[in-house]
């Protein structure tokens, strides 16, 4: 008897398995995020994520117009960490397109650097924005860049090549860097996850039969869907901002109306994306995995974690449509560096139009119908 049970037991399980199963492979969507997650996954650990910083932007400041100078300048180029983009006649303009986030930092050469050699004094200057450590970390790693390449023999007479001064976090604690970041990525899992699920728990709560007998266009009802998240990520923004500054002491230089601005910004961007999901998905189980899909890459790739320029161009390509990697530039030269939306234009006017062209996707994507 215990052995025709057992076969009965299998039986019901098995026709249960292949239900699943069979439901499963009808669900497009689960199906694609169960094979494009771990995908996405392991192209971005194994491409897009490297420590080893490359490429950093950085300007030169030579006035010493020596040949020493030219040698110097091409013995950092060598070491393929720095990238030079931009030259500058005197170390304030250095230190203002450092400010506004142009570039990392700057190399200065002064006028007197043969007179330099001979004195047995530090060569020049390195200029740094020091709220990203790991940049920071790689640039104090050119601070005694071997020079007998180029017939100099510069080391023995020095044994500190370069002086680095670190704007911003001289101390570099990595909190001052991470926190402003955190606000990104919470208010990024927050609020697309909020609002992802917002059209699908009307439909599998029968509340859309309603809105099929209101006027409301679809424009409407996005945006009153949108409304009242906006006032849970401003707390959200509070509590973040607040207990790191008086807590981690993580210094917040810019205004309070510009963090505010760039912070709805990135806000409305956000949970227009979880709108748009939410048009998308047909339960909350996919809107949640639609959710996740959106945030890994960007933790990853938005210059939370790992340096925007030591990824490979495809990487920093993708990074670009995600509104986190603008909003992570936007909020930390506000918070840290004390400049003004303006100055970081770029990255406002793109959280714009993907707002607005999000509402207008949304609105569209939206049918007032059960089906």
């Amino acid at each position: 008897m215990s052995a025709v049970l057992r076969t009965k037991a299998r039986l019901r399980m098995k026709a249960v398995m292949l239900k699943e199963i069979r439901q499963l492979s009808r669900d497009r969507i689960t199906f694609g995020m169960v094979v494009m997650i771990p995908l996405i996954q392991l192209l971005l650990f194994g491409f897009a994520i490297n420590t080893d910083v490359r490429n950093i932007p950085i300007a030169i400041v030579d006035q010493s117009e020596s040949t020493l100078g030219r040698l110097i300048v091409e013995s950092v180029k060598v070491t393929q960490v720095v990238s030079v983009k931009q030259s500058f006649e005197t170390p304030e303009q250095a230190e203002r397109a450092i400010e506004q986030g142009a570039i990392r930092a700057a190399l200065f050469l002064p006028k007197d650097l043969t007179q330099r050699v001979v004195q047995n004094r530090a060569l020049g200057q390195w200029i740094v924005d020091g709220t990203d450590t790991m940049i920071s970390a790689a640039i104090l790693g050119l601070q005694t860049m071997p020079l007998t390449d180029f017939d100099f023999d510069l080391r023995p007479k020095a044994a500190k090549t370069f002086e680095v001064t670190l704007f911003y976090n001289p101390t570099l604690r990595s909190a001052v860097n991470i926190i402003p970041g955190l606000l990104g990525v919470i208010l990024t899992m927050t609020m697309i996850l909020f609002t992802s699920a917002a059209i699908v728990r009307e439909k599998e709560r029968g509340n859309l039969e309603l809105l099929i007998t209101t006027p409301i266009h679809p424009l409407e009802l996005m945006v009153a869907k949108i409304v009242p998240y906006i006032f849970v990520g401003l707390i959200q923004v509070l509590i973040v901002l607040g207990l790191g500054h008086f807590i981690f002491d993580v210094p917040i230089n810019g205004t309070v109306s510009q963090i505010l601005f760039g912070t709805l910004l990135f806000i409305a961007a956000s949970l227009t994306l979880g709108l748009v999901i939410s048009t998308i998905a047909t339960t909350q189980l996919q809107a949640m995995q639609m959710t996740l899909f959106i945030l890994l890459p960007s933790i990853l790739l938005s210059g939370f974690m790992f340096p925007y320029e030591g990824m490979p161009v495809a990487a920093q390509w993708i990074s670009e449509a995600l509104p986190a990697t603008h909003f992570m530039r936007l909020i930390r030269g506000v918070v840290l560096r004390g400049v003004g939306v303006i100055d970081t234009w770029r990255d406002t006017l793109w959280m714009l139009c993907f707002t607005l062209g999000g509402m207008f996707v949304a609105s569209l994507r939206f049918k007032k119908s059960l089906g």
